[in-house]
């Protein structure tokens, strides 16, 4: 294990929900990283391209085996967990609680920028130069202030509730005016990140290049997560949330969703957590889920 250092810019999500920023710094213990190239990474044409490829020495995917051993590593952490993923590349996916319903912290961040990128594609505009310097802070730097603008300016709560039905997304809650505060599970985060990875998707790829980009620039101390299960040399674009939550619950909500891109695999992965007693805890959650996950879908084939 090595000790990492993170400043944590965490959203008091209460029910007003006005954005505040609090400012830990958070010293711990993660899973040790494999080594990632943090990274923008192409539209790869339609989901589930290349499914059933070879891969040398891969088993069949046995989802039972996995799923209880995820269940048993979760019934060992405090709090609770869902994940969802899938490799594009072979169609393999792995759904454990993966309909549970999650705080969503800053993750919701992407939806509001791929509500707001897909409204101005409606409108036949792109984003002003001032909605694309809030969009990099709050994708890139997780800022508050700048997805509260962009909230607003997307229509709040019913202007990303609109746009997610094009997404396809059924479990996602917006919360009217305090974003951080809406309900999300790892599926319907899954179906966003189809939506950004697909040439299927109501974003043309032009939008989808530019949400990407900025996912995969996020700035150093915010690059754990999903990046957790990457390989050396593989680009992750991500983003993370993660907020103690008052009236929605107890304890702390941390999220993880995002794109792993390698040469012979394409996962879009969500990890959600949340009650655990520490941000570290959460942390330590989410990273060991994914490895989880991703270790299983990669050494797999279709059976």
């Amino acid at each position: 294990m090595r000790r990492r250092h993170i400043i944590a810019l965490a959203l008091a999500a209460g029910a007003t929900g006005a954005g505040l920023t609090v400012h830990w710094l958070v010293d711990f213990d993660g899973p040790q990283r494999k080594g990632v190239v943090v990274g923008a990474t192409e539209s790869i044409g339609k989901p589930g391209a290349g499914q059933g490829a070879a891969v040398a020495g891969a088993r069949p995917f046995d989802a039972a085996r996995l799923r209880q051993a995820v269940r048993a590593y979760v019934g060992t952490r405090p709090g609770k967990a869902g994940v969802m993923a899938t490799d594009l590349r072979t169609g393999l996916s792995f759904g454990e609680n993966e309909k549970g319903d999650f705080v969503s912290a800053s993750i919701m961040k992407v939806d509001i920028l791929a509500s707001l990128v897909l409204q101005r594609q409606r409108d036949r505009r792109g984003l002003s130069d001032g909605e694309r310097d809030l969009a990099s802070q709050m994708i890139r730097e997780s800022d508050n202030s700048a997805a509260d603008a962009l909230y607003s300016d997307a229509g709040h709560g019913a202007g990303v509730r609109k746009s997610n039905q094009r997404f396809g997304m059924t479990d996602t809650k917006p919360f009217e005016t305090s974003w951080g505060s809406s309900w999300t599970s790892p599926a319907d985060q899954v179906r966003l990140l189809t939506g950004l990875a697909s040439d299927r998707s109501p974003i043309d790829a032009s939008g989808r290049r530019y949400i990407l980009g900025l996912m995969g620039s996020v700035v150093d101390e915010q690059a754990w997560g999903i990046s957790a299960a990457a390989l050396p040399g593989e680009k992750v674009a991500l983003k993370n949330g993660w907020t103690p939550v008052h009236d929605q619950g107890s304890g702390w909500t941390v999220n993880s969703v995002g794109r792993i891109t390698g040469r012979d695999h394409d996962f879009l992965v969500a990890v959600c957590s949340g009650e655990s007693p520490t941000m570290e805890a959460g942390v330590s959650t989410v990273e060991h889920v994914a490895d989880m996950v991703v270790d299983a879908l990669r050494v797999s084939r279709r059976p």
